[in-house]
């Protein structure tokens, strides 16, 4: 049997054995698809390349202590962990921030669904800030208004628009630090490798 013509599971069994040529071609059918995927949440090629050579260099080195039973599904999760792990040891913008809320993940249900699972984490973060922040937060990344127009229309300052937009993204990262990402009790180290 040719190698393209191989499944996910033969090929990730060929791989335990060291055979490269098989590695070449995992790294050809999902190597991209992973760069696209990081790169619709990060905007960033460098962070983008980087997160998915690691991830292939750690198959490779890994490749006779992991259990793999969908390796596509191991591969995006894996890339999904990575940007998680980039945020934490990262300052979160709140441009980042946005996009997380934002990104249109259309590639497979299980995607979709892992998305959402985040999406929803980001919106209970939100539900749990004060009221007052939690609305000026919301007017600010959900109706895209300005310091100048929230503050006016609450009549605040727009000092205390900043502040609050500050707290808010404070709190939500915290939040997203303090989980285990996502939601499972195994720490992100120990999921990735």
């Amino acid at each position: 049997m040719k190698i393209k013509e191989c499944s996910d599971r033969e090929l990730f069994e060929k791989i335990r054995l060291g055979n490269e040529r098989v590695f070449d071609e995992i790294h050809s059918r999902y190597a991209h698809r992973m760069y696209i995927y990081a790169f619709h949440i990060l905007k960033n090629v460098e962070v983008c390349e980087d997160i998915v050579q690691n991830i292939f260099v750690s198959l490779w080195v890994k490749k006779e202590g992991v259990n793999i039973k969908c390796l596509k599904s191991y591969l995006f999760k894996a890339v999904k962990y990575q940007i998680f792990n980039h945020y934490r040891e990262n300052k979160i913008s709140d441009i980042d921030l946005t996009r997380l809320t934002i990104v249109d993940i259309s590639s497979s249900a299980i995607e979709i669904m892992e998305f959402k699972e985040l999406e929803q984490i980001i919106h209970e973060c939100i539900s749990n800030l004060p009221k007052k922040c939690q609305r000026i937060f919301k007017l600010s990344r959900y109706e895209d208004k300005s310091h100048n127009e929230i503050a006016e229309s609450l009549d605040i300052s727009k000092q205390t628009v900043k502040n609050q937009i500050t707290i808010a993204l404070k709190k939500i990262k915290e939040n997203l630090n303090n989980k285990d990402i996502i939601l499972g009790n195994i720490p992100l180290e120990k999921r990735i490798s």
